[in-house]
């Protein structure tokens, strides 16, 4: 099996089973997420312990790399502090943007499997849109995150995820 087939099974299977799907009752951050384009919507709520996330989940409908990307995204960041994650964003925000994607080296583990978007660039913004919700809930923004309006720069978004509440 190549690795491309691995990466498109991985998609599949956090499309079909989500992980980390639902929405957590006692939540201490929330932000709600749009693609017009493409119709997905995305909330994601999330339990703070200090500076780490000690539970994270997502619901809404979106297609299949936009769902599969939230999925593996409350994975990856679970129990992890904002520095780390801003580190997660920047390699993800490299590997979906970037020519050559900033290979997808193993820190990545599963995310990785999304490289394979940045061939599609009107569906980067799917696999991106539960980042930037991610981003929104951390600074406890209220204003709804969507995929078509200007956006800050990908290194003053990484900057506010480290940013202290």
């Amino acid at each position: 099996m190549e690795l491309k087939d691995l990466y498109r099974d991985v998609i599949l299977d956090h499309n079909r089973v989500p992980r980390n799907f639902g929405r957590l009752d006692a939540a201490d951050a929330h932000a709600e997420g749009h693609n017009p384009l493409c119709g997905d919507r995305l909330t994601l709520t999330l339990k703070l312990a200090g500076e780490r996330i000690e539970d994270i989940r997502f619901e809404g409908h979106g297609c299949a790399i936009s769902t599969a990307s939230a999925s593996l995204m409350t994975e990856a960041v679970k129990g992890k502090d904002r520095a780390t994650i801003r580190g997660l964003f920047d390699r993800v925000h490299a590997l979906l943007t970037e020519p050559g994607g900033g290979a997808a080296g193993a820190e990545l583990g599963k995310l990785a499997a999304l490289s394979g978007v940045r061939e599609f660039p009107a569906r980067v913004k799917c696999a991106s849109l539960c980042w930037h919700t991610l981003n929104a809930a951390l600074a406890s923004s209220a204003t709804p995150v969507t995929t078509e309006l200007p956006d800050e720069a990908p290194s003053a978004l990484g900057e506010r995820l480290t940013e202290k509440r």
